[in-house]
């Protein structure tokens, strides 16, 4: 397996106080890799120093598994915090200037433009764009020269849902076309549909690496109740199963386990005269299993 991007124990350091915390990890070619944390994490940190935006105050990382060339930074498209944009240009004039300043063909520009959506846009200046415009052309941006990593931070920030499942259908599509892409993000939903391998990381430190695999192998399984009192079918299930390990959210109630004997369990409520509108199981999925990690990294 090749890897194409490896740290050792970096760490960044601001007066006294480590932002980043001895960070090693490993991403693979063709891996869509997932950078987890909450913000104030580490993660805009971390990508500036391997990125050479930022100093490093110790510790290393490689591209290409050590390619010691001049040009292995041409091999990488990025997208950091917000795009650095020409405001009173076109997307199209803005792309135009990228290419020219980087060596890449101007060719490209148009077919960019139409991968992410923004083929549309004419002589309407970047000014007038909305934030999830803005972040489109950013990503587009990355992708100038073609590189063959693409490492982006929070890159569907400011999106609509309608174009965060464009944007992760083209993230799938560069995927699937050979590209690897690290990208950090707090909003765990969506990272589950699409990463194949994922980073922890929690007040600084690198908590655990996890493929999707083995995050699904050890996703809690549980099971949500939708009734119409849910605190009061709270209480009967407390009382019928013994169990502790139950939660109230959004007006659902969530207990931690298969629960065998449901129909017993909803008749006690009928009972009791709670209406169950709903049940259903799952394994928890990627969000509550990345928090527990979280909050053990804190500690």
């Amino acid at each position: 397996m090749k890897y194409i991007l490896q740290t050792k124990d970096l760490t960044k350091e601001y007066s006294h106080k480590r932002v980043v915390d001895n960070v090693s990890l490993a991403v693979r070619q063709g891996d869509i890799y997932g950078f987890v944390g909450k913000n104030g994490a580490g993660k805009t940190t971390f990508i500036r120093m391997i990125l050479g935006l930022t100093r490093v105050t110790s510790g290393s990382y490689s591209f290409f598994e050590g390619d010691s060339s001049q040009d292995h930074r041409r091999r990488i498209g990025s997208l950091v915090e917000k795009p650095s944009l020409y405001k009173n240009m076109t997307a199209k004039d803005n792309l135009d200037m990228y290419s020219i300043m980087i060596g890449a063909d101007k060719a490209e520009t148009g077919r960019l433009l139409d991968l992410v959506g923004l083929s549309d846009t004419g002589k309407k200046r970047v000014a007038d764009f909305s934030l999830g415009m803005k972040q489109r052309l950013g990503i587009a941006m990355a992708l100038v020269g073609d590189p063959e990593l693409l490492i982006l931070d929070e890159p569907i920030n400011g999106l609509d849902p309608k174009g965060i499942a464009e944007i992760r259908e083209l993230f799938l599509k560069l995927k699937n076309n050979g590209k690897t892409i690290f990208i950090s993000s707090h909003i765990l939903g969506e990272l589950e549909k699409i990463a194949s391998c994922y980073g922890i990381i929690s007040a600084g430190r690198l908590v655990e690496e996890i493929t999707s695999e083995q995050l699904h192998s050890m996703s809690i399984e549980r099971t949500i109740i939708r009734a119409d009192r849910p605190e009061d079918a709270m209480a009967v299930a407390k009382k019928l199963l013994g169990a502790d390990k139950m939660k109230i959210e959004y007006g659902r109630l969530y207990i931690t386990g298969s629960v065998p004997n449901i129909g017993e369990l909803t008749n006690e409520m009928f009972k009791q005269g709670i209406t169950v509108t709903g049940i259903t199981n799952d394994n928890g999925g990627a969000e509550e299993y990345f928090l527990k990690k979280m909050e053990e990294g804190q500690s």
